[in-house]
């Protein structure tokens, strides 16, 4: 079954109460999604939900990435301009599934680099058609609309990919898509899955190359001289020692979870999350001997609920539950190419659908399947040796997706298992924790919360989403993956009350700037706010300043209750 794309409806957030809603009527310039359907209906393909979690993964890929010589040609679709500006093409080209030989993809290599528009497909028309001047060269796109004359609704042409020539493109400045096979699949995937101690093996293998004498020469004969280069070799050394205080402490034969957490405090390196992870939310346990014994019963009895959950079908689930979950999955990450593959939505699917059927008490609810995000690529790093945002997980070995997705199952539920009250009818732990963060932002930055009154805010209105998402749909994956490091550090219950000093702090850091808005410009920040460019330096500031507040006011509860 082919990735389906975002439904065309606005995306709908929770409502904690009948007083105040709140949705986001349009998709973001980062929301841009490249799809071979436009269709919301998941009847177009063939039903692949009661599959056995070992079937192998070229016979998972089907749908939009059809290679059949029947194949619908490209058509163009009109649509409806959205306004009269003369910047504004009227035409976006959808369901495109051209003819391509098998295992690749449809779109001829030169299109990969398009980048899609705000309003559906990139329209690249090919000069010396239409009253063009007839050199072949192609043209920008914003010349090329106002040579066009605006939106389009004259254009007599179809325009089609398969007529467009890779000279087309020559002139255009893009960043071509990253679409990356088998070949980043590590050679011992298999073994990674069995042995989660491979893992430090290979670890303990490149740190003792990055200190080999050639290594050392490299960095000596580097261009950087002086203060720099002084500078690089100490954060190299202070690296590679806490790299070697993590495999020491994760190699022994019973892990102390004291220092484990000590040292996951601040950040734990990324080749060695996929074991430190399962070690701090329990799923794992501290002896060394029982690791794969546990590994191989869990993934047994993951696989053996999805077998059993659908075992009839589509048509035996329960369809409110796998509606909701069907239009959710399609938004995750929207962009984000990972989580555009077919196989990743169809692991996302199950993952949510078994969790909710275990859950009877909160079901599925919104907000939920951002959750899995960050386990999934946590999980999946440990198999490819690429960014694994990047990744198709078709590519890997069927064994390693299984456990992959296994893993990720279970970790979500420790992570929930703590949170649950947030899922709950009414969800009570939402509610409280919004009310605490109003009554403690009251104590750190009066003023601000003094605007905010004045202004008509009402805490709920932005923070029902911060509790709800853990932050998720305003920082990246990447920076929620070092923040989870911090979070697993500080124990179980950080993800409901640190949590709650990280959202008072992430809202103070915004103090100055929204002293200075209306009640539409505060709603409007707080619901785009500027963290693109996060790195891990902004979000080690900001779990540092939860800290401090954590200490101070954790153990002063009557500020909670205004005495």
């Amino acid at each position: 079954m082919a990735a389906r794309p975002p439904p065309t409806r606005p995306h709908i957030s929770l409502n904690p109460s009948s007083h105040f809603s709140y949705s986001t009527t349009e998709w973001g310039e980062d929301d841009a999604w490249d799809s071979t359907s436009d269709s919301e209906s998941a009847s177009n393909s063939q039903s692949v939900w009661g599959r056995s979690l070992n079937q192998p993964a070229h016979s998972r890929q089907s749908g939009a990435m059809s290679t059949s010589p029947s194949a619908p040609k490209p058509v163009p679709v009109p649509r409806k301009s959205q306004n009269n500006s003369t910047s504004t093409l009227a035409f976006s080209y959808t369901h495109v599934s051209a003819q391509s030989p098998p295992g690749s993809s449809p779109y001829p290599s030169h299109i990969d680099s398009i980048p899609p528009t705000k309003n559906g497909w990139t329209i690249v028309q090919k000069a010396g058609e239409d009253g063009g001047d007839g050199d072949g060269a192609a043209l920008p796109l914003p010349e090329l609309q106002q040579q066009d004359g605006g939106g389009g609704d004259d254009a007599d042409t179809d325009m089609t990919f398969e007529d467009l020539g890779a000279e087309m493109f020559a002139d255009m400045h893009v960043v071509p898509k990253v679409r990356l096979g088998a070949a980043c699949v590590r050679q011992d995937a298999v073994e990674i899955a069995n042995d989660p101690l491979r893992v430090l093996r290979r670890s303990t293998g490149r740190l003792s190359r990055a200190e080999s004498p050639s290594a050392q020469h490299s960095r000596s004969s580097s261009p950087h001289s002086g203060e720099s280069s002084e500078k690089l070799r100490r954060e190299q050394s202070f690296k590679a020692n806490r790299h070697q205080k993590f495999v020491e402490c994760l190699s022994r034969e019973d892990v102390d979870m004291a220092e484990l957490r000590k040292l996951a405090w601040s950040g734990i390196p990324e080749d060695l999350r996929p074991l430190a992870w399962p070690l701090l939310l329990g799923y794992l346990p501290l002896p060394t001997r029982l690791r794969s014994s546990t590994l191989e019963r869990k993934r047994g009895e993951y696989q053996s609920l999805v077998d059993l959950t659908f075992a009839k079908g589509k048509d035996g689930l329960d369809q409110q539950i796998w509606h909701q979950i069907e239009i959710d999955v399609p938004r995750t990450r929207p962009g984000v190419q990972l989580w555009m593959q077919a196989s990743t939505q169809r692991c996302l699917e199950r993952i949510l659908y078994v969790w909710a059927i275990r859950h009877p008490a909160s079901g599925y609810v919104q907000g939920i399947n951002d959750l899995v995000t960050p386990f999934f690529e946590v999980f999946l790093s440990a198999y490819v040796d690429a960014d694994p945002e990047e990744i198709d997980p078709s590519v890997l070995p069927p064994h390693v997706l299984t456990a992959v997705e296994a893993d990720s199952f279970w970790c979500l539920s420790r992570l929930l298992d703590g949170i649950q009250d947030n899922y709950i009818t009414a969800q009570p732990g939402i509610q409280r924790s919004v009310k605490r963060m109003a009554e403690l932002v009251a104590r750190i930055d009066a003023p601000l919360s003094e605007h905010l009154a004045a202004q008509g805010v009402e805490f709920m209105q932005f923070a029902f989403r911060w509790m709800n998402c853990l932050l998720m749909r305003e920082i990246s994956v990447k920076n929620t993956v070092r923040m989870w490091d911090t979070y697993l550090a500080e124990g179980p219950d950080a993800f409901s009350q640190f949590h709650l000093y990280v959202c008072s702090a992430f809202l103070v850091r915004w103090s100055d700037k929204l002293r200075e808005m209306d009640f539409q410009g505060i709603i409007m920040f707080l619901q785009s706010l500027p963290t693109q460019d996060w790195t891990d330096h902004e979000i080690e500031m900001l779990l540092s300043q939860a800290f401090v507040l954590n200490s101070i006011w954790h153990n002063a509860q009557s500020h909670f209750t205004g005495k």
